[in-house]
């Protein structure tokens, strides 16, 4: 997974950067995952659906569907990847801990406090130089996007274990209610498909679609279903580490001094946090 969520950065700030937009990616992310799930799942997964409710799957997906990797492709437009990989799952890990102590009532142990402190600290250093530095707005609005997107997918884990939701349902119910509207935005919406070469398409319906829009999802979801979403968040200290290795060699997109301290602070944090033994919930 940390593979899978490294090169997916990587790989979409790069088309980005070339001929796609981040509708376009967000398209090829849900085509792809509906080519891996949707032929053996679309009749179980209208049941599956049914029994969840529609308010219920039209909420998942809302928060890690389709506006989901809009809001990270539309912040790869304006920031590096490895903003996107340093502020997206530490923006996860600190709203979880923030919606699991209103929503379910639990009491942080006092490592795992110090390990959001920790993280938040890493958050405002790492943005403070881009909104300091003059001409750096785009960037500033860029990491505002991953932050907010972090929120997004914390809510998403958060009531996955809140509703008991299994793997299979929610992976499923998110891609087909995703594909619906796909139609719409590639009519309407701004493309560069037409001047993106085949193999450059081939390769994010790959990556966005069938490793990270259905492979990982699953296993996050599974992870997050069986263990809770402290404990699927382990692996993401790594990611932003790996993907500044990879950015770096693909991208020649090299995070600043004060950038890879902070990244190395949000990563300590996210591990402590991570980490952490649940508390009891509070009486």
């Amino acid at each position: 997974m940390i593979g899978i969520y490294a090169v997916q950065f990587v790989a979409a700030r790069f088309s980005l950067r070339e001929h796609l937009t981040s509708t376009d990616l967000a398209a090829l992310r849900f085509a792809g995952a509906g080519m891996i799930l949707l032929p053996g799942s679309c009749r179980s997964g209208m049941a599956a659906m049914q029994t969840l409710g529609w308010k219920r799957a039209l909420a998942l997906a809302a928060l890690a569907g389709l506006p989901y990797p809009i809001i990270i492709n539309w912040g790869l437009t304006y920031a590096p990847a490895a903003h996107g990989a340093a502020l997206c799952p530490a923006s996860i890990v600190f709203f979880s801990y923030l919606l699991s102590q209103f929503a379910a009532a639990d009491r942080a142990s006092r490592q795992r406090t110090i390990g959001v402190v920790a993280i938040i600290t890493g958050l405002v250093l790492f943005i403070s130089p881009t909104h300091a530095g003059a001409g750096m707005t785009d960037l500033f609005v860029g990491d505002l996007l991953f932050i907010g997107s972090g929120a997004m997918f914390a809510s998403y884990a958060v009531l996955v274990r809140r509703w008991h939701v299994d793997p299979v349902t929610a992976t499923g119910s998110v891609v087909l209610l995703s594909c619906l509207p796909l139609p719409l935005v590639y009519l309407f919406a701004p493309t560069g498909l037409h001047a993106a070469p085949a193999a450059e398409i081939a390769s994010q319906i790959v990556i966005q679609g069938f490793l990270a829009g259905a492979a990982a999802m699953f296993l996050y979801t599974f992870i997050v279903r069986q263990l809770g979403s402290q404990t699927a968040s382990l692996f993401m200290p790594c990611v932003p580490m790996v993907t500044v290795i990879v950015g770096m060699a693909v991208l020649d997109e090299t995070p600043t001094g004060i950038q890879l301290a902070a990244i190395a602070i949000m990563a300590a944090g996210m591990a402590l946090s991570a980490l952490a033994k649940p508390m009891a919930k509070a009486a």
